[in-house]
């Protein structure tokens, strides 16, 4: 069997020579250098990453890789994208999309991606804004919101990407605050182990059109009293002084403090990310306190590639044609002169 030798790269192999323009203070530039100084340590050949990219501030992306990629039409990645996969299976293949780009004018292409299954991946930069174009409301406002589109306040109650994934029977689901870049360059590393569509949702500051709108979360100062990052196997624990926790009453996730009514470690839910019944994953995607971050499903199944590759070898082992003229020439045919 023939092997591949992957040589060892650094984060400057990924860096192009483009100037990186967005606005200063923007958490796209912690994403690009997460990114960066992930791949290397993914175990993939630099000639074999794609970066496919629909429109809007983080579409730049592939500009400011230096690896294959595509800035492609508005909310249609997911599409392009499907076909570099199916066209390649072995690529690694990345979709940089925004909350406007994926869940308004590409929300079929989202769903319908998360729904087959195809082994490649999804950043979705969420900053509850259109910064491109200059501050409109996007799926992801919140109701009340006041944008250049909504000088009153949005009326129009907002996706949760989450909720939307799962709902999708998305089998990979992540979530990260934009100024965590250690967390971050790990969550990269795990989607590309994982077979399947892999989403990544980056909670992204926009310091121009809405600055702050993730501060009561993931500011450093409330960061551990708000958040609880989840990890496969382990107690779902949180806190500065890490003795908040979570567990399951009746139908409802409730808060405890361990010490606290006899509460102890043990009574505290362990997190499945693999469980195949999303039923308290999607309880977590909801959860407004604490936020859940991290790796909050990633249950493996089949991928549209081997269901393809299934159903091709089987309809040929079972066909009567080996080749075209085999067809052409099986029924009644006639020659013209």
């Amino acid at each position: 069997m023939e092997t591949t030798t992957v040589k060892k790269y650094t984060f400057k192999d990924f860096s192009s020579d483009q100037e990186v323009r967005w606005c200063p203070g923007c958490d796209d530039y912690v994403i690009l250098r997460a990114m960066q100084k992930a791949l290397p340590e993914m175990g993939v050949n630099k000639e074999d990453v794609v970066f496919i990219s629909g429109i809007g501030c983080s579409s730049r992306f592939p500009y400011y890789m230096d690896t294959y990629g595509m800035h492609s039409i508005h909310g249609r990645a997911p599409g392009i994208a499907s076909g570099v996969k199916l066209a390649n299976p072995n690529l690694s293949v990345w979709i940089i999309t925004g909350d406007g780009d994926a869940m308004a004018i590409g929300g079929n292409h989202f769903i319908h991606l998360l729904r087959r299954n195809l082994d490649l991946n999804i950043i979705l930069f969420n900053n509850e804004i259109y910064g491109l174009t200059k501050g409109q409301f996007s799926p992801t406002s919140l109701v009340g919101q006041k944008t250049k589109s909504s000088p009153y306040g949005n009326t129009q109650p907002p996706f949760s990407p989450g909720e939307l994934a799962i709902g999708a029977h998305a089998r990979f689901f992540a979530r990260i605050g934009g100024n965590t870049p250690k967390e971050m360059t790990q969550l990269f590393i795990e989607a590309e182990k994982f077979k399947g569509t892999s989403l990544i949702e980056v909670l992204q500051n926009c310091p121009i059109f809405n600055d702050g709108c993730y501060a009561n979360v993931t500011d450093k100062a409330v960061r551990e009293d708000k958040q609880l990052h989840v990890e496969h196997g382990m107690p779902m624990i949180f806190g500065k002084e890490r003795d908040k926790g979570l567990v399951l009453n009746g139908l409802k996730l409730e808060v405890v403090t361990i010490g606290e009514n006899n509460i102890t470690q043990e009574d505290l839910l362990v997190h499945n990310a693999k469980e195949q019944d999303p039923t308290l994953h999607q309880m977590l995607v909801r959860s407004e306190y604490p936020l859940v971050t991290g790796i909050i499903r990633g249950f493996e199944d089949v991928t549209l590639e081997e269901r393809e590759a299934s159903l091709t070898a089987e309809v040929k082992a079972n066909s009567n044609f080996s080749k075209t003229d085999d067809l052409f020439f099986s029924g009644e045919t006639y020659k013209v002169e």
